[in-house]
């Protein structure tokens, strides 16, 4: 009998059944969908790099490792699988603008590449092993002839397969470039007879190892075993590596901040509402308890209410979990587009089913504590009508100012303190989507402005010339003046213990500019170094001495701090040339900025590969899409839990007012003048909901902003635009959920309204 009821008491409460059904699957997907995309992400990438063995650490020097070097530190306690590596680019004969990194690797039993099409990797057989998704694009079939250059030399050999790599796994060119371009861009293994056959020796700049050391304690082992200080790598410092655990801890914040916000405003509401139906529900207990249901049954069936509703808003909420999660990890999904791997194999994190259990049990409890309190007393108590609570006089009413409000305002204030929990619950509906529609919406406004200073203020070239190791400075000057370029170079140097950028800047020709910490334009003058804003945070501020020393080197260079400037990819620390050689610090020019198009600059024997300024952009656009994606998601997401939300409230309101209502239609108010005075109190708790959610959003933005900026720099920027579309859609939605309910006032009966009344 109990159970048709419940259908029964789900069929006249539809709208609220409906609508808490509706929060709780936006909540759990969106929890779920969220947490399973960094979850499955790490799972994922985590085979990936087990299948290809990836490297723990990598030592780099330019002077090149001998085969005893390599001897050396495979000798070392704890260190196994070690080989030397050669790793350059290489143009690609007969495409314009299309280069390969080049990946050669010593050993017999090199697990690196993982085919996918033709034969497995043999470093004694020549020919090369390509990228599939290069291969794909670019047309390329296995048994193909591939010729590249490098060091001005052509290396052709067949293409035995393709497949990838998890040293490619992010596959780009650089910093520069934030997202793969396989049309101009990709890798190929190739084998060290290949490299032998065209150059006469292989160059091993590398040597890759395993081991479960630490890394203080294998820069002390290398450099005692060597004779000399290298640049130690670890696998936390490799673009795919590094790139993968971005992404995860991105996903991680991503699936505890914004989730949250949509449980907690669904919980929440559910308290108020699940209270306000058994409150509409005390004469059905009392007609129960007088047929002689125990309290016992009576508080299991209505107790059954929030686990129904739990228990199938939770089912489709995973559904609806996989479905956001497939769009971002899946071979066609978002993350396909950044990550080149085989595997895409969704998972729902063991907390997750916790949480909903959790969930489940709490709205079941919320359920048990509505309705027990109802139980209390004798049938006959039951019976009577609920009756609210009589509230006191507010202090506003014991003034001057009380007498001159209009009924409409003081009818507001009165049923608004009168209901404080539902008042506050719509407050937070409004605050909470705010917050959201700003977060987003920000998040957006903040990588538009991040490109549009790139593009218009700090990149003033048309192509990058990147320089081969063994360029001539002086020759590369020559050559840069003759197409009006800016030079720069770059290596890696160990500054409080860290592995950063030197860049060594020539500008003669205006191609690159910085900015300071304030965004205003800066010059680079000749006293001193800049430090990036990151490392300024750290407790550095011009006027202070660092000390930086250079791999590969023993010296230690004491520089001032000029000033602090912008960097909004990598930390690094700036200086002229000029400055560097009176400091004698050593440098060797690797890049050309000129205004040239890719097609116009000259061929020369030292150019390892070009690069447009627009390939680059376009890159970032391209993680934009990416972006505007999941502000998409999130938005509808924020607008659809407004509505239900707000609309639950608001007839859950509604209710609870239907005898004051027909009180009013009674003494002659009309129905478009009650519409007017239920409209009115939305609008305040709009207004006010706004008042405070921007700067919440703001705030929420900040961390955003602060957790998934990984490597950039990025600035909360917040456009004129995303204010108004914010205010507009959550004042638009209120507004729309309070016409709604404003014209149920038509269908109220106002005699079965006032029956009963005490």
């Amino acid at each position: 009998m109990l159970w048709r009821k419940l259908f029964r008491t789900a069929w006249k409460y539809k709208v609220q059944f409906i609508s808490m059904i509706i929060m709780v699957a936006i909540g759990v997907g969106v929890f779920v969908g969220f947490n399973m995309e960094w979850y499955s992400l790490r799972r994922d990438t985590a085979k990936f790099f087990d299948r290809t063995e990836f490297f723990d650490y990598r030592l780099v020097s330019e002077a090149g490792f001998s085969a005893e070097d390599a001897e050396s530190i495979a000798d070392i306690d704890g260190v196994n699988k070690v080989h030397r590596v050669l790793r350059v680019s290489a143009d690609v004969k007969g495409e314009s603008g299309k280069a390969l990194s080049l990946w050669c690797e010593e050993g017999d039993d090199v697990g690196g590449f993982l085919t996918t099409g033709g034969d497995e990797y043999d470093g004694d057989r020549e020919g090369f092993w390509l990228s599939d998704q290069y291969a794909k694009t670019n047309g390329y079939e296995i048994g193909d002839t591939l010729t590249v250059s490098y060091r001005g030399v052509e290396i052709s050999a067949p293409i035995r397969g393709v497949g990838k790599s998890g040293e490619y796994m992010v596959c780009v060119s650089g910093d520069s470039q934030v997202m793969p371009d396989y049309s101009s861009f990709g890798f190929a293994f190739v084998s060290p007879k290949t490299i032998e056959a065209a150059l006469g020796y292989v160059p091993y700049p590398m040597i890759c190892f395993r081991s479960d050391l630490a890394k203080e304690e294998v820069e002390e082992k290398a450099e005692d075993v060597l004779g000399k200080t290298t640049l130690l790598l670890t696998k936390e410092e490799t673009l795919a590596y590094s790139g993968a655990e971005s992404e995860i801890e991105e996903g991680k914040t991503m699936g505890a901040l914004l989730p949250a916000m949509f449980l907690l405003i669904g919980i929440l509401t559910m308290i108020t509402t699940m209270h306000r139906i058994t409150a509409n529900e005390k004469t059905q207990i009392g007609t129960l308890k007088a047929l002689g249901f125990r309290n016992r049954r009576i508080l299991r069936h209505y107790t059954s209410y929030g686990f129904v509703i739990g228990l199938v808003g939770s089912a489709l909420g995973v559904t609806l979990g996989f479905l956001i999660a497939a769009v971002v990890i899946s071979p066609d999904g978002m993350m396909s587009t950044y990550f080149d791997m085989p595997y895409w194999t969704l998972y729902v994190p063991w907390f997750c089913w916790l949480i909903i259990a959790v969930a489940i049990g709490f709205l079941t409890l919320v359920s048990f504590l509505s309705v027990r309190r109802m139980l209390q007393g004798t049938a006959a108590d039951a019976l009577r009508p609920y009756a609210p609570k009589k509230m006191k006089s507010m202090a506003i009413e014991r003034t001057k100012l009380w007498h001159r409000l209009s009924f409409a305002t003081k009818w507001n204030l009165r049923d608004v303190w009168r209901h404080k929990a539902r008042s506050l619950m719509t407050l937070f509906g409004i605050l909470g989507c705010m917050i959201l529609l700003v977060g987003g919406l920000g998040m957006r406004d903040t990588m538009v402005n991040f490109l549009d200073t790139i593009d218009n203020r700090i990149y003033h070239y048309e192509t990058r010339v990147n320089l081969v190791e063994t360029a001539d400075n002086d020759e590369t000057r020559r050559f840069a003046e003759s197409i009006d370029g800016d030079m720069l170079a770059s290596s890696s140097v160990q500054y409080d213990g860290d592995a950063i950028a030197l860049e060594i800047y020539d500008v003669r020709h205006d191609r690159v500019r910085f900015l300071d910490e304030n965004g205003k334009d800066i010059s680079l003058g000749n006293d001193g170094v800049y430090i990036c804003k990151r490392l300024a945070d750290k407790g550095v501020t011009a006027g202070d001495t660092i000390e930086f020393s250079p791999y590969g080197s023993d010296e230690t260079y004491r520089v001032r701090v000029a000033g602090v400037i912008r960097s909004f990819v990598t930390e690094n620390i700036v200086m002229t040339a000029e400055f560097a050689e009176k400091e004698g610090i050593p440098y060797h020019i690797n890049a050309i900025f000129t205004a040239e198009k890719p097609q116009d600059v000259p061929g020369a024997s030292f150019i390892s590969g070009m690069q447009s300024k627009q390939s680059v952009m376009d890159s970032y656009n391209s993680f934009m899409q990416i972006m505007n994606t999941m502000v998409v998601i999130l938005v509808i997401a924020a607008v659809v839990l407004s509505i239900v939300v707000l609309y639950n409230l608001g007839v859950m309101s509604y209710v609870e007012r239907t005898r004051e209502l027909s009180t009013l239609k009674v003494v002659g108010f009309r129905n478009k003048r009650i519409g007017h005075i239920l409209i009115s109190q939305n609008i305040w708790l709009t207004v006010l909901g706004i008042l405070i959610g921007l700067p919440a959003g703001v705030g929420v933005l900040n961390l955003l902003i602060a957790t998934l900026a990984g490597e950039y720099e990025l600035q909360a920027t917040l456009g004129v635009l995303t204010y108004s579309v914010s205010i507009l859609l959550t004042f638009g939605v209120s507004l729309i959920v309070g016409v709604f309910v404003a014209r149920k006032n038509k269908k109220i009966d106002m005699v079965e309204a006032l029956k009963g009344a005490e």
